[in-house]
């Protein structure tokens, strides 16, 4: 039984251009012939299709499965281990250039200037998650408070950023500290820490009123990732994220806006 040129394309995935192409080079010829004329594909003919396709997936040029396929005992495990070498160099090249596109969106995205060497150095457990840090640059992309502290953090050098996560250790210390030791959370001392944090966060990156302090806290105590950014894996605590929350709300009641209700509506 023989198959026609279209029939082929159909069920091997290919146009009919491209057998074509392998006719008129002589890499697949077909040898059969209907009683009008017309060539026909013998099932000889599609078993060597399915080795070019193969080859073909592997970037074989051309020429190269045809002398494959002329003489496949003397150059077929030559020529795969060949290809085997380049297609792992290649491999990890494009690694590289992986590397290299996430770090540059996550400089985009968490405004950090430092090698991955660097960054391990100053934030040791503290990780930047890029969906969060996308998510975050497509919610407050339009905020003045948000641009103005992607360029704040983007001006730090490593120095600073070694200074700003001393300070934060030693604030989450004393909050967790507090916290352990059953401190209420609108009660004095877990509302100045809060009040500390929020001045830490506008001392370093941008101005934080007490309204968008909120909503930081609203976000930490509802997303895991936000979380992690405030306090590490290793020192968390069950109930910590919303105890953090009720004492940035409390410290709004506290410390109310100078000039009556702070109306930010982002960071």
């Amino acid at each position: 039984m023989g198959y026609s040129v279209g029939q082929v394309s159909a069920f091997a995935g290919i146009t009919v251009r491209t057998l074509h192409h392998y006719d008129k080079t002589g890499l697949l010829s077909p040898g059969d012939r209907s009683p009008a004329g017309y060539r026909l594909y013998s099932d000889a003919d599609l078993a060597r299709l399915q080795q070019i396709l193969f080859y073909r997936e592997l970037g074989f040029p051309l020429d190269e499965i045809a002398a494959v396929l002329e003489d496949p005992r003397s150059n077929a495990l030559d020529q795969l281990r060949a290809r085997h070498r380049r297609l792992t160099e290649e491999i990890t090249r494009l690694q590289r250039l992986v590397e290299v596109a996430e770090q540059a969106m996550e400089v985009q995205q968490t405004g950090v200037r430092l090698t991955p060497e660097e960054r391990f150095e100053v934030f040791g457990e503290i990780a930047f998650d890029l969906t969060y840090a996308t998510e975050a640059d497509l919610k407050w992309r339009h905020s003045d408070g948000y641009r103005r502290s992607m360029a704040r953090a983007a001006t730090h050098s490593k120095e600073d950023w070694a200074r700003i996560m001393t300070e934060a250790a030693d604030w989450r210390a004393r909050l967790t500290a507090a916290f352990d030791a059953g401190a209420p959370p609108d009660g004095e001392r877990a509302t100045d820490l809060a009040e500390e944090h929020r001045r830490h966060i506008s001392r370093w990156f941008t101005p934080c009123p007490t309204a968008m302090h909120g909503r930081i806290a609203d976000d930490v105590a509802a997303d895991p990732r936000a979380f992690a950014l405030l306090v590490p894996p290793g020192e968390q605590r069950p109930g910590l994220a919303p105890y953090f929350r009720t004492a940035v709300h409390a410290n709004a009641v506290r410390r109310p806006p100078p000039d009556g209700p702070d109306r930010t509506t982002a960071p």
